[in-house]
């Protein structure tokens, strides 16, 4: 194919108007079924209160109509920035699919019966880890963090692990989720769509 053909089967319009978390979920079953690791990964941007940035990978946990969650330390840097500054934004890249969805939107805490409910579905190690990390503070040896993992296996032998105060879930609330769809020759296809009091809307943008 020259540079000047454009394949007609790629020039059709891929990204429909209609329900952003309806296309959310139809890419989303595809990405499970086509990624070989983590098709829940997204990265979350942050930035502290003065603006400077940051970003880090998170594992989706659920989505619907309220947003999207996950869940993390509050005590980590993310969450600090989260406390400071409760805009963020969302990133989702599928190599398999050649596609990725931005969202863009405003945080608030899940409940603590959400966030009891899921820390006691992680693999117990993980509960324990949780509770012998204080996420992203500075630490002498890797022998120190084992070693805190294993009094906390001990503390709660025969028990529930109880799950830290300062850990939880927050939600997502998207405003902006935009989709990207890789063409041939850089011939992108993408679709912006914005929420307001009226619902959402779209429009298609340059690649």
């Amino acid at each position: 194919m020259s540079d000047s053909a454009i394949d007609p089967e790629q020039a059709h319009e891929v990204i429909p108007h209609g329900d952003p978390l309806a296309l959310f979920t139809q890419w989303y079953d595809e990405a499970r079924g086509t990624e070989p690791n983590d098709s829940n990964a997204m990265a979350l941007a942050t930035a502290t209160p003065d603006g400077f940035p940051s970003v880090r990978m998170v594992l989706l946990k659920g989505y619907g109509p309220d947003g999207f969650v996950f869940y993390t330390n509050g005590r980590s840097r993310k969450g600090g920035e989260i406390a400071a500054n409760p805009q963020v934004s969302l990133l989702f890249h599928w190599k398999s699919l050649r596609r990725q969805i931005r969202i863009e939107g405003v945080l608030s805490p899940v409940s603590d019966a959400e966030a009891e409910a899921y820390f006691h579905s992680r693999a117990r190690d993980s509960q324990l880890g949780a509770v012998a990390s204080d996420q992203s503070a500075p630490l002498d040896s890797r022998e120190t963090f084992l070693a805190r993992y294993e009094e906390a296996r001990a503390r709660f032998e025969g028990g529930e692990v109880e799950r830290p105060a300062h850990w939880g879930g927050w939600r997502v609330r998207p405003l902006g989720i935009e989709f990207w769809q890789d063409r041939p020759y850089r011939l992108h296809e993408r679709r912006r769509f914005e929420h307001s009091a009226n619902g959402w809307a779209s429009t298609l943008l340059y690649p």
